[in-house]
C-alpha cells in the first residue's frame, strides 16, 4: 500500500489508504510474485488477477462489435463540433470521425476550437449555439461551467452529445446530454494500472500525469490511483497535475525534475493521455534514458497516432490504452440520428484494450474493423446485419 499521499490533491485522506491497506492485506503478502520480474514487496493475491487482465485486453479482437440497427438517415442535419483544444489529440481525432462520418451520412460539420481555457470553450459553445446547427458536439471538456450556452442549446432545442464531457458513457440529465460517448472509465483505469501491477511482478516506483481541470481526467486519475493502491509493492511517487493545454511547456522541466528526485526508483508511469509522453520522451532522451524505459510508460487514453508510432518503436512508452477514436466519431454521429428520429441512445459501450508493440502490427490507431459498413447499413436500411 502506499506510504503518506504525495499530493494532497486527492479526496483519497490517509486515513482511507491506511483502511483500504487494513482491508487488501490478505491479498498483498510479501512472498514472491509469479510475475515478470523479481518484487520486493509484490502482492501475490492481485497479480494474477492483473495479469489474465491484461492478456484478455491485449488480445487482438477481429470481430465487430457495435449496434446492430437503428433509425435510418435522417436528411439534411448539420452539426457543431465545439472542441476543448485540437491540440489533444483525442479530441482531434474524435472530431475527424464525425467529420468522415457526417460526410457519409450526408450532413455538414463545422469545427470551433475552445483553445483549452474556460473563457475559449464558453465563446466557441456561444459561437456554435448562434449557428442554430441541427446538434453540437462537446468535445472533451465539462460543459456544467458553461451552464448559460447550455441552457441557451436547450432552449433552442438543440440536442447534445458529448465525448468525454462526463464520466460515464450514457445519457445526463446535469449537464443535459441526449448521451455521452466513451468507454468506462472505471475499466481503462483499472487495467491501465494492472498493466503496471502485471509488467512489474507488483513491484513497482509509479508517476502519474493527470489533468486536475478536466473533471473526467480527475476521476480517471484517482481511478487508477485506488487500483495501484491495492498491490503492497507498487509506490505511487508522485502525482503530476499539468493541464493538458500546458503539457508541452511543463512536462520535459516536470520530468527533469523527478529524475533528479527520484532516479532508479521511478521504474513505471501512467498518465490519463498519451500526449504527456511525446512531451516527456525529449527529457528521458537527453537524461540518457533507453527508449524502452526505464521508465516503462503506458498511457491510459487516447491513443493517437503519434502514441502508436512511441509504442511500435520503443521510444519512451511502452503501451496504450486507446480509445477507437474514429469509431467514436461515427458513433457520435449515430447518435444525433437517433436522437433526430425520437428514438433513445444507442447504449453503446466500446470494450476496453492495451495496444503494444506486440499486438499493434505497426496499426497508427485502434480502429475495429467493420463499424464503417455496418452504420452505412443502418442507415441504409435500418440493420447492420450482411
Amino acid at each position: 500500500m502506499f506510504p503518506k499521499h504525495p499530493n494532497p490533491r486527492t479526496p483519497l485522506t490517509t486515513a482511507a489508504l491506511f483502511a483500504a491497506a487494513a482491508a487488501l492485506l490478505a491479498g498483498c503478502g510479501g512472498g514472491p510474485p509469479s510475475g515478470n520480474g523479481p518484487s520486493k514487496a509484490g502482492c501475490p493475491g492481485v497479480l494474477p488477477r492483473a495479469e489474465a487482465a491484461v492478456r484478455r485486453a491485449e488480445a487482438a479482437d477481429a470481430s465487430r462489435n457495435g449496434p446492430d440497427s437503428g433509425p435510418a438517415a435522417v436528411p439534411g442535419k448539420s452539426l457543431v463540433y465545439v472542441a476543448q483544444t485540437m491540440t489533444n489529440p483525442g479530441v482531434a481525432g474524435v472530431a475527424k470521425g464525425v467529420e468522415e462520418a457526417a460526410k457519409a451520412i450526408g450532413w455538414t460539420v463545422r469545427v470551433i476550437d475552445g483553445d483549452g481555457t474556460p473563457a475559449g470553450i464558453q465563446a466557441a459553445l456561444s459561437q456554435a449555439v448562434t449557428l442554430k446547427p441541427s446538434g453540437i458536439v462537446i468535445g472533451g471538456f465539462d460543459p456544467r461551467p458553461a451552464s448559460r450556452q447550455m441552457a441557451a442549446a436547450r432552449a433552442a432545442g438543440i440536442p447534445v452529445v458529448g465525448w468525454h464531457a462526463v464520466d460515464s458513457p450514457g445519457p445526463s440529465r446535469d449537464p443535459a446530454l441526449f448521451t455521452n460517448v466513451t468507454t468506462k472509465v472505471e475499466d481503462v483505469a483499472r487495467i491501465s494500472a494492472d498493466w503496471i501491477i502485471a509488467r512489474s511482478g507488483g513491484d513497482a516506483g509509479v508517476v502519474l500525469f493527470t489533468d486536475d481541470s478536466i473533471p473526467f481526467a480527475r476521476n480517471k486519475a484517482d481511478l487508477i490511483e485506488r487500483e495501484l493502491a491495492t498491490c503492497s509493492g507498487v509506490r505511487l511517487l508522485t502525482y503530476e497535475n499539468i493541464p493538458i493545454p500546458d503539457a508541452s511547456s511543463r512536462t520535459p522541466q516536470a520530468v527533469s525534475s523527478l529524475l533528479a528526485r527520484f532516479g532508479k526508483e521511478w521504474t513505471h508511469s501512467v498518465a490519463i493521455n498519451d500526449l504527456y509522453f511525446a512531451d516527456a520522451a525529449p527529457a528521458l532522451r537527453a537524461a540518457g534514458r533507453p527508449g524502452a524505459g526505464p521508465p516503462l510508460n503506458i498511457g491510459a487514453g487516447d491513443g493517437d497516432p503519434s502514441a502508436f508510432q512511441r509504442v511500435n518503436s520503443g521510444q519512451f512508452q511502452a503501451a496504450t490504452v486507446p480509445e477507437p477514436l474514429s469509431q467514436q466519431g461515427w458513433q457520435i454521429v449515430d447518435e444525433f440520428n437517433r436522437a433526430f428520429s425520437g428514438q433513445p441512445a444507442s447504449g453503446y459501450v466500446a470494450p476496453v484494450h492495451i495496444a503494444t508493440a506486440g499486438n499493434s502490427r505497426g496499426a497508427g490507431s485502434w480502429d475495429p474493423p467493420g463499424y464503417r459498413e455496418a452504420y452505412r447499413r443502418i442507415w441504409q436500411t435500418g440493420e447492420a446485419h450482411e
